[in-house]
C-alpha cells in the first residue's frame, strides 16, 4: 500500500514539474515577443540624407512593412507553440486519466480505438450444401457481425442455393451476379468454361465489394472451405501488417503443404511466413489492389494471372504453418485436382492463437529478410535419404540443396511436397525455399547460394 501511494506521489510530482516547465516555457515566449514588439514600435534609425518627403514616406512604409513581417512570424512561432503546448497537455490528461482508471482497476471503461470492418465475400454458384456447411462454420466461429460482415455473392442463379443462404435472414447479406449470360470461350478451351465464368463473377463481386460498399479490404472464400476457430483473428492481426509493408499484397489462411506429416501441428500453430507464392483459398486483399488488378481482370483463370511476375511484382503474401482453413470441395471446375493427394489432407488447425496479442512485426521485410536467410544459411547441409532415414537430432534445422527444377521435383515427390510450379515459383517458396515440418525436424528444401532467382520456365 505504502508503495502504491509513492509512486502516485511520484507521478503527481512528474506531472506538476512538467506543468511548471511548460507554463514557464510559455512566459518567456510571451515576454520574448513583448520585448520584440517594444523594439520595432520605439526603434528611429537615423535619416541624415531624407530631406524630401517621398523618402521620409518611403522609409516609413519599409519600416511598417518589416512590422508587420516580424509581427506575422511572431504570430506563427506562437501560434505553433501553442498548439504542441495544447498536444502536450492533452496527452499528459490522456495518460493521467489512463493510470487513474489503472489504479481504480476501471481499464474496461478505457475506450478502445475503432475497430477495422473487414468483410468476408463468400463466392457461390449451385452447391446448396456446401454453402451452408461453409456459413455455418464462419457463422460459428465469427466474433461480431458489425466488425465481419458476411456477403455472399451468388453466380449461377440456381433457387435451392439463393433460398438457403437466404434462410439465415439478416445473419449474411446476398447479392446476386446480374449476368447470367453465355460466356464466349475459344474453341479449345470448351471444357474449361467454368473458369471463364469464375473470373467474370470475382470481377463483379470485388467491384461491389470496393465500389458499391466501399470496404477498405476483404477476406475472400468459396463455397467449399472449413474455417479454423481463429480464422477471424487471424486475419484481424495480420491486417495490420499488411497494411504496414508495401511488400506484401496479401495475406492467406491456406498452407498448401499443410498436411499434418508436414507441419509442426504440437508447437507450430502460432508460426507465421512470408511467401512469394499467392495461396489463395482463404485470403484478404485491399481496395488497394483491386484499383491496381480490377482494370486489368483476366477472362479465366484469375489465380494463376495473379501468380504472374507482372502482378506480383516482387510482393509477397503471409500464409501460416498450420493452415486455417480446408477445402472439402472434391467436385468443382477443376474436376478434384489435387484433392486426394494433397487437398483432402490439409491438417485445419484446431488451437486458438491470440494473434491480436502478439507482436507480429517480425513478417515485415526489412525484419523477416535477414533472420530467415540467416536461419536458412546455418542450416546443416543433409542429404534426402538422410532426411528419410529419421537419424538426424532433434532440436535442429536441415537444409537439402537443390541445383535443378528435376532435384526439386524428385525431392517434394519423395516427402510428399507439393511439386509443381506457377511462374516458376514452388508452393509456398519464399527467396526459392520451401520451409517444411518433418520427422520432427525443421527441413528448408533450397536452391544453391548461387540461385538468379525464379526462372519462369519451370511449371
Amino acid at each position: 500500500m505504502i508503495c502504491c501511494e509513492m509512486l502516485n506521489r511520484k507521478k503527481c510530482y512528474e506531472f506538476l514539474n512538467m506543468r511548471k516547465k511548460q507554463l514557464l516555457l510559455l512566459k518567456l515566449g510571451i515576454v520574448a515577443w513583448l520585448l520584440v514588439v517594444y523594439v520595432l514600435f520605439t526603434y528611429q534609425p537615423s535619416t541624415p540624407h531624407l530631406t524630401q518627403d517621398g523618402d521620409k514616406a518611403q522609409s516609413l512604409t519599409h519600416q511598417v512593412d518589416k512590422l508587420e513581417s516580424e509581427l506575422r512570424k511572431q504570430s506563427d512561432f506562437y501560434n505553433s507553440l501553442v498548439e504542441r503546448l495544447r498536444s502536450l497537455q492533452k496527452q499528459q490528461e490522456e495518460q493521467k486519466s489512463r493510470e487513474e482508471a489503472e489504479d481504480l482497476g476501471l481499464q474496461d471503461l478505457i475506450p478502445e480505438p475503432p475497430i477495422q470492418v473487414l468483410p468476408v465475400l463468400l463466392i457461390a454458384c449451385n452447391r446448396e450444401s456446401a454453402v451452408r456447411r461453409s456459413l455455418d462454420l464462419l457463422l460459428k466461429y465469427r466474433p461480431n457481425q458489425e466488425q465481419f460482415p458476411i456477403i455472399v455473392s451468388q453466380d449461377c442463379g440456381h433457387k435451392p442455393t439463393r433460398d438457403a443462404i437466404m434462410s439465415y435472414g439478416d445473419k449474411v447479406q446476398l447479392i446476386q451476379q446480374p449476368d447470367l449470360s453465355d460466356i464466349d470461350v475459344p474453341v479449345k478451351e470448351k471444357k474449361f468454361k467454368g473458369y471463364f465464368l469464375i473470373a467474370r463473377h470475382y470481377r463483379w463481386a470485388l467491384n461491389q465489394i470496393f465500389q458499391k460498399f466501399s470496404y477498405e479490404a476483404v477476406i475472400i472464400v468459396e463455397d467449399d472451405l472449413d474455417v479454423a476457430p481463429d480464422f477471424y483473428e487471424y486475419f484481424s492481426a495480420t491486417y495490420q501488417i499488411l497494411r504496414a509493408d508495401p511488400t506484401l499484397w496479401c495475406v492467406s489462411a491456406w498452407n498448401d503443404n499443410g498436411k499434418p506429416n508436414l507441419v509442426d501441428i504440437k508447437n507450430g500453430s502460432s508460426i507465421l511466413y512470408r511467401t512469394d507464392f499467392f495461396p489463395g483459398l482463404g485470403w484478404m486483399m485491399t481496395k488497394e489492389l483491386w484499383d491496381e488488378l480490377g482494370p486489368k481482370w483476366p477472362r479465366s483463370y484469375w489465380d494463376d494471372w495473379v501468380r504472374a511476375p507482372e502482378q506480383r511484382n516482387n510482393r509477397a503474401c503471409i500464409r501460416p504453418e498450420v493452415s486455417r482453413t480446408r477445402t472439402f470441395g472434391k467436385k468443382g471446375v477443376s474436376n478434384g485436382l489435387f484433392y486426394e493427394k494433397y487437398l483432402k489432407q490439409i491438417h485445419l488447425n484446431e488451437v486458438f492463437v491470440p494473434f491480436t496479442k502478439l507482436n507480429l512485426t517480425y513478417l515485415i521485410k526489412d525484419h523477416y529478410d535477414p533472420v530467415f536467410d540467416r536461419e536458412v544459411q546455418n542450416s546443416q547441409v543433409v542429404s534426402l535419404s538422410e532426411v528419410k532415414s529419421d537419424r538426424l537430432s532433434q532440436g535442429n534445422s536441415y537444409k537439402i540443396v537443390y541445383h535443378t527444377k528435376d532435384i526439386f521435383k524428385r525431392t517434394t515427390k519423395a516427402l510428399g511436397l507439393m511439386d509443381d510450379f506457377k511462374a516458376g515459383v514452388p508452393r509456398t517458396g519464399y527467396h526459392g525455399v520451401v520451409s517444411f515440418f518433418y520427422g520432427g525436424r525443421r527441413i528448408y528444401l533450397a536452391p544453391s547460394n548461387n540461385w538468379q532467382g525464379y526462372n519462369p520456365s519451370w511449371s
